[in-house]
């Protein structure tokens, strides 16, 4: 009998390690790479994000299809879709609905005026995630809020396919679309490596960067005394890079 019970006890634990595992929503980190996924979408099947190459990739995922905020979310992409264009940007749609659902809501999409723009076509694709398979490995469900739709999340991704940025918003709360314009404008401009700008706060094109070290050294002055009119300090520690 006892031999019995550890051998259920220990069936119990393993079946509820292998649910645990199963079921765990993970969010990745800045610096990780990208998770990769196949899916079915309005611009047909898809495989993240090696169909993108070098492009720069932006995740949105939304609650549900066809809510006031998120139509609103997505008309106002639709508009800014050129924008991101010329920043090489790919614009990925996320949520849980399935791919029927997306279809009729990106016809009705088109076809209604916002903020007295004229209606225009949607050119990224909006990725049916009915199993949650894509919001499991991006951490897009937050169980405190639901555990059948995604929060408002946005993942920023290099051409190199690491995660850059990362940033939720509450299902009631619309994104600020020209803030993550502007992060993924300071985020190409602050370079690669350690010597990436810095880019402070409230920082906008062409605005002056900081520099995360002394600019240059005494020889370099030596050589080349014109140097110095390029950088400007504020106080004793933060170096700036005219721009």
């Amino acid at each position: 009998m006892k031999t019995r019970f550890c051998f259920l006890m220990l069936l119990l634990l393993g079946y509820n390690s292998i649910w645990a595992h199963g079921n765990k929503h993970s969010i990745p980190l800045i610096g990780d790479g990208a998770p990769s996924f196949k899916a079915e979408t309005t611009s047909g099947q898809i495989n993240f994000p090696d169909d993108f190459g070098q492009k720069w990739k932006i995740i949105f995922s939304h609650p549900h299809d066809f809510t006031p905020v998120c139509s609103s979310e997505l008309m106002t992409l639709a508009q800014m879709q050129n924008d991101f264009e010329k920043l090489n940007v790919q614009i990925v749609v996320v949520s849980t609905d399935e791919l029927k659902m997306h279809d009729l809501w990106k016809k009705e999409i088109e076809a209604t005026i916002f903020k007295n723009k004229q209606p225009v076509h949607v050119n990224f694709p909006l990725v049916d995630d009915h199993t949650w398979a894509i919001a499991k490995k991006y951490g897009m469900i937050h169980k405190s809020v639901s555990t059948t739709k995604d929060v408002r999340g946005v993942y920023i991704i290099n051409p190199d396919n690491k995660v850059e940025a990362i940033i939720f918003y509450p299902m009631n709360l619309g994104r600020n679309m020209e803030e993550i314009k502007r992060a993924v404008v300071a985020l190409q401009t602050s370079g690669k490596g350690k010597d990436r700008y810095l880019m402070p706060a409230n920082w906008q094109k062409g605005d002056d960067v900081l520099i995360p070290h002394y600019p240059y050294t005494e020889s370099e002055l030596n050589a080349n005394p014109d140097i110095k009119m390029s950088y400007y300090n504020v106080g004793s520690f933060m170096w700036f890079k005219k721009m």
